[in-house]
């Protein structure tokens, strides 16, 4: 493992962890999905963070993949690692409009803002927003179904937690239970994988430097520090 590859992955692990350590603080923080916390502060924090999880969190798993693969991981590795990232990416957008977006046209397009807020709980709005109903429901089978072929992968695996993958698993698997919830406890549920993800971000860390410490203490294998140049 050369030097670029271990800096890579450490940034990946604190990544990982940055972006569980948001996913939490949504969890905790989210204020009711209704139209009027829309130009509220908390909500503009919010999906803020929201916008750097979705953001920390590919680069994370994008790591934690790395990782896999140098121990082997097979294609169903990847599909678990395609669907998060799909809907990282998806989230991202959403979040986007979220938090740059419907708290400045809250007072111009009431209607815009309550028809984004009916792809949350379903109920019929005379504004079409085109494609993004459709988009935000197909975000549910990504997220859990990403989850937990990726969380089996490193349970299975070992790299770089165990925990941490059988945390995502149940995690993202758990989002269902979300309707049987009080509305202000629904956004709990991201909690679990909030945890995960940070748990993932440490394994990691710890496993890079565990690697880089057996390399350095071979003098046969490359170094993990880079070289002095000539002179």
């Amino acid at each position: 493992m050369k030097t670029h590859s271990t800096s890579a992955l450490r940034i990946a692990a604190v990544a990982a962890a940055i972006a569980g350590l948001s996913y939490v603080l949504v969890g905790v923080l989210h204020p009711p999905n209704v139209s009027s916390s829309v130009i509220t502060t908390r909500w503009e924090v919010v999906h803020y963070l929201a916008c750097l999880m979705a953001v920390s969190g590919f680069a994370g798993i994008t790591g934690v993949y790395a990782r896999q693969l140098s121990r082997g991981a097979g294609w169903l590795t990847g599909v678990g690692y395609a669907l998060l990232s799909l809907w990282f990416a998806l989230i991202l957008g959403f979040s986007f409009v979220e938090a740059f977006v419907l708290p400045h046209v809250a007072g111009t397009s009431p209607g815009f803002v309550d028809g984004w807020m009916s792809m949350f709980d379903g109920t019929h709005s005379n504004t079409d927003l085109g494609a993004l109903p459709l988009l935000w429901t197909i975000t549910a089978p990504m997220y859990m179904l990403g989850g937990l072929i990726f969380g089996v992968a490193v349970f299975r695996s070992g790299v770089p937690s165990r925990g941490a993958g059988l945390l995502l698993g149940f995690g993202t698997l758990a989002a269902p239970l979300a309707s049987v919830l009080p509305a202000a406890a629904q956004p709990k549920i991201a909690i679990p994988v909030g945890l995960a993800l940070m748990w993932l971000g440490w394994g990691l860390l710890a496993d890079v430097t565990t690697a880089a410490r057996e390399i350095d203490a071979h003098p046969g294998l490359p170094s993990t520090r880079a070289s002095a140049p000539a002179h």
